[in-house]
């Protein structure tokens, strides 16, 4: 029994080659250049400060998802505490929006307001 509903695929012919003509020596070589790439665009995760999140619950969250430890956990929070926001961390783009999205599920989940987002780093 056959199932296909369509035929088999034909095979994909290789490009035609052509050979350069002979060289009288007049020909000109190009020197092939190496392409410098950018580095990728780096953004800081920023938590901002609001009067109902806890200052240990904010410790936590910079311990488990930004991996610091208590005393730069407790410096950071004071920062955000004091000066309204503070940063977390520079990561990629992805990273930082994972990261991001980490910290307000918990701050969801625990019923805190807490606001975290990412901005480039000029």
């Amino acid at each position: 029994m056959n199932f296909m509903a369509t035929h088999p695929p034909t095979p994909a012919r290789a490009p035609a080659v052509q050979r350069p003509a002979s060289d009288d020596g007049d020909a000109v070589v190009l020197e092939r250049v190496p392409q410098k790439t950018q580095p990728p665009q780096m953004y800081r995760v920023v938590m901002l400060n609001d009067d109902y999140t806890p200052m240990e619950f904010v410790i936590v969250v910079l311990q488990e998802f930004f991996g610091k430890d208590r005393e730069m956990a407790t410096q950071i929070m004071l920062q955000i505490h004091l000066d309204g926001k503070g940063v977390c961390g520079i990561y990629s783009r992805d990273i930082a929006a994972t990261k991001v999205e980490q910290v307000m599920d918990a701050a969801q989940q625990a019923g805190h307001p807490l606001q975290c987002l990412s901005e480039p780093v000029e």
